[in-house]
């Protein structure tokens, strides 16, 4: 018998960040390491990962990390731990791995702890195993993972859904799934995101008959964006350009890399021949598909609506289609586009969230993974609490007991000793990882800070010169302000703050020193001047003080 603890450093009352942690005795399996793009709320943020101090603290008892699949809220983090924990060993099917390899150097995409697994496939663990088996979502080799204990299996399903058309590297193995069933499950962890939409997702995540609608409507250039990985989506835009005399136009190398990469393994059935090159950007009959590489959502739509873009111009015969249906956490970034889409004249289509649906499991779906599974305890996760509490509703419309069914947020651990429950409350400290661009690290609250200051009062700099014998101020103080007034208007203010700034730097000089103390002058002009221009105008500019000796 073991002492099981099951929590997460992300992804509970989140959409986004999925990292789920199994510890046994001391042995600790992580599924999942995703991450999550930012809401705007973080100025400059363009993603944000799990603070993972936890595994660095523990790196020696890691097992594995084990990825259901390769899209960014799963595996979006995992380059970032490779950083500080290198030899951590990183299980996944092969298009999983190879999409985690295009985001490292070239120098650790061979590296011998990246190891590629084969769903229905068991791995061991000494006492303990495990067993992927292939589920349905919008890409393929997606799995879920069967982690086999003493005390009974403990399942993650990752993403999914159930639907019978499709075959081949997307299709659910439900025999295996429900042959883990019979075997006893202690505890199912069950993703939430869909948990209030009622029947299944299938048929709503299809939406060929919609692309061909937009195809057979809109008879010059069309622009699609899709979201990062989307296989099942970009196979759809495939087949029904196949129909047309189009070309399609894949713009950014990532993107070309990934869907070559696709065609070569056999993951996209593609006519090459449907291909363009960028020659063909501005013909009448083109489809450019554009995505974007770990940042906010619709960042290269932004960049070609504000005109950075080098190759693509919007013009008026265009139509903008935005292939996949909004959801929780884009809806305002959705509505801004499809508004500076109008403002430029052109036509933009996008996918009602309400008839059409991402490949996630609707409640039909939940109710027929956990008759398959019947588990003894039940642990919603991945989404907004509120969409756990309704999978939670529905597992117990299913007859699991109350007191068996998990509610957490990230950081709160679940304990079972000897297949059991305990209520006993314990908790992990959890926090984010804020990058900025493509960089690796933190960005912290204190630049975000000074961002916030910036963006709402502005910067004022002072600069002075020193005479480097006597220390006397032989030029300045001179006043530079971005973003804070406006000069022309606010001369007298800008005298005084020469005057203020002057008599501070004189009052931090002792007379006949050798040496100043240029920290003791920059915090007093700050303080001094603060005081001064909240009193004055109500803001608090950020003040930055520059002296120099000659």
């Amino acid at each position: 018998m073991s002492k099981i603890k099951i929590f997460s450093l992300g992804g509970l009352n989140e959409n986004g960040k999925n990292m789920y942690i199994v510890n046994i005795d001391k042995d600790i399996y992580v599924f999942d390491a995703g991450l999550k793009y930012d809401n705007d709320i973080n100025l400059g943020i363009d993603y944000i990962i799990p603070n993972f101090d936890y595994l660095i603290k523990n790196k020696k008892n890691i097992k594995g990390i084990f990825l259901t699949h390769g899209h960014d809220s799963n595996m979006g983090a995992v380059p970032d731990i490779l950083e500080k924990i290198p030899n951590v060993n990183v299980y996944g099917t092969k298009l999983t791995m190879d999409i985690l390899k295009n985001e490292l150097p070239k120098d650790k995409q061979d590296l011998p702890n990246l190891i590629t697994i084969k769903p229905h496939t068991k791995i061991d663990f000494g006492k303990n195993s495990i067993f992927p088996i292939s589920v349905t979502h919008s890409i393929p080799d997606a799995v879920c993972y069967v982690l086999y204990t003493a005390d009974g299996a403990i399942v993650y399903t990752g993403d999914f859904v159930f639907d019978a058309t499709m075959m081949g590297s997307y299709k659910t193995d439900i025999g295996k799934l429900a042959y883990v069933g019979k075997q006893g499950v202690l505890c199912l962890l069950s993703e939430s995101m869909y948990a209030d939409k009622r029947g299944h997702t299938s048929p709503n995540n299809r939406v060929s008959s919609f692309i061909r609608k937009v195809l057979s409507k809109n008879e010059n250039r069309i622009i699609a964006t899709i979201f990062p990985a989307h296989f099942y989506r970009i196979q759809e835009i495939f087949n029904e350009v196949s129909l047309t005399h189009r070309k399609i136009v894949i713009m950014g190398k990532p993107l070309q890399n990934l869907i070559n990469k696709a065609i070569e393994d056999g993951y996209l059935t593609v006519d090459k021949d449907r291909i363009g090159t960028l020659q063909n950007l501005e013909d009448k009959n083109s489809v450019i598909l554009i995505s974007d590489e770990k940042e906010k959502p619709f960042a290269n739509l932004q960049r070609i609506i504000k005109g950075y873009d080098k190759f693509i111009k919007i013009k008026e015969t265009d139509t903008i289609f935005i292939t996949e249906p909004t959801y929780a956490g884009v809806e305002k970034r959705t509505a801004i586009i499809m508004d500076e889409i109008a403002m430029l004249g052109a036509n933009a289509v996008n996918l009602s969230s309400k008839n059409h649906l991402l490949h996630h499991a609707s409640q039909e779906d939940l109710m027929l993974m956990l008759n398959l599974m019947n588990p003894k305890y039940y642990f919603p996760v991945k989404g907004e609490y509120r969409h756990q509490y309704a999978n939670a509703e529905i597992a117990e419309q299913l007859g699991i007991p109350k007191d068996n069914i998990i509610l957490k947020e990230n950081g709160d651990v679940a304990t079972f000793i000897k297949g059991k429950l305990l209520n006993k409350p314990e908790h992990i400290d959890v926090d984010e990882i804020l990058i900025d661009g493509k960089k690796q690290g933190d960005i912290g609250d204190l630049v975000l800070k000074d961002r916030e200051m910036l963006g709402e009062n502005g910067i004022v700099i002072i600069s002075c010169t020193l005479d480097k014998e006597t220390k006397k101020i032989v030029g300045g103080p001179e006043i530079l302000t971005r973003g804070f007034i406006y000069v022309k208007e606010n001369q007298d203010l800008l005298e005084e703050t020469k005057e203020i700034a002057k008599q501070t730097i004189e009052n931090n000089i002792e007379p006949n020193s050798k040496r100043v103390d240029y920290t003791s002058i920059k915090n007093g002009v700050r303080e001094s001047l603060g005081k001064f221009f909240y009193k004055q105008t109500e803001s608090k500019p950020m003040i930055i003080t520059v002296i120099q000796e000659v």
